[in-house]
């Protein structure tokens, strides 16, 4: 006897580290830590209702409730679409991840929305097939169809994506990320408008080399090379200053013994990667410890980076 899909579901999505600093729109990972719920019912009638958006945040209030501007909602309009699903989705988002963290706030509630909605499917889809309906919500929050924060949070660790799929890496147990949110808000769309002049061709040879470099350490388990290649000499020198003390919190960072750090996705977040998850630990507090002096208040998540991603709860 054939099972009836549910009728409802509800799934988790992580935050996520996006860019990996070297990375920029390509490489991601998932992280232990907060996360967006997201709660979908199948309705008779054919369109995508949000019932409710939740949250403590700030900003929690300005988040639409129509679906084609929310990106939760225009991924399951996609996904609809695509279909030609006879049914439609209420949707309840439970927001974990605040917003303009830098910490894919708008990515989990896409990936947590794909995940729930899939599981009332006839014949669910897997995850890679879910990623263009996530490109598709993505963009309602930066403009742009990147997945280097959707990409992890479906597949879980590294990954790497282009426009047109994403790839699970392999990365050593002993990498883990200590990840430190300051209590600011920095929108996407501000933190990428830095980023429209063009940038000199020797100066993108050199971070192609940081880039590969980067990708074979992770491949080879190599701490040295990956060392070598975590450093961002495109993105960061643009967005730092839009992130008060960051160059006081990476180099606590550094000087705990990070392979590297730098800005998780857009900011204001900052990362390192470290070797063992004591030294992570360590460096977390002295990465906080450099933002309250300079009045900031910040919280801190260490997590492998083989950390797990979404599911269902």
């Amino acid at each position: 006897m054939t099972l009836s899909p549910p009728i409802e579901a509800r799934a988790f999505a992580p935050a996520s580290v996006g860019n990996i600093g070297v990375g920029f729109d390509i490489l991601g990972h998932a992280i232990d830590g907060p996360g967006d719920h997201a709660s979908v019912r199948r309705i008779a009638e054919p369109v995508v209702q949000i019932a409710a958006v939740r949250g403590n945040g700030p900003g929690i209030a300005s988040i639409p409730l129509d679906p084609a501007r929310n990106t939760a909602g225009m991924a399951l309009m996609s996904l609809r679409e695509a279909l030609a699903l006879p049914f439609g989705f209420e949707l309840v988002l439970e927001k974990g991840i605040p917003i303009g963290s830098g910490l894919g706030g708008s990515a989990a509630s896409v990936v947590a929305a794909l995940v729930a909605a899939n599981a009332l499917l006839e014949t669910p889809l897997a995850r890679e097939a879910l990623y263009p309906f996530a490109l598709d919500g993505e963009s309602i929050a930066s403009g742009s169809r990147h997945g280097d924060n959707v990409a992890p949070m479906l597949l879980g660790g590294v990954a790497l994506c282009t426009h047109q799929r994403m790839i699970p890496l392999a990365a050593p147990d002993w990498l883990h990320a200590a990840v430190v949110h300051p209590d600011q808000v920095l929108e996407t769309r501000r933190s990428r408008a830095v980023l429209a002049d063009p940038y000199p061709l020797a100066q993108i040879v050199t971070h192609c080399e940081h880039l590969a470099l980067f990708l074979t350490g992770l491949a080879r388990g190599e701490r040295q090379l990956i060392a070598e290649g975590l450093r961002d000499g495109l993105v960061e020198p643009r967005r730092a200053s839009l992130i008060p003390g960051f160059e006081a919190v990476k180099q606590a960072a550094l000087d705990a013994d990070a392979l590297g750090a730098s800005i998780s996705g857009g900011g204001p977040s900052v990362f390192g990667w470290f070797d063992g998850r004591d030294a992570a630990e360590r460096a977390a507090v002295a990465m906080r410890q450099a933002f309250a002096a300079r009045g900031v208040t910040a919280h801190a998540h260490v997590s492998p980076v083989n950390a797990k991603g979404a599911r269902l709860t």
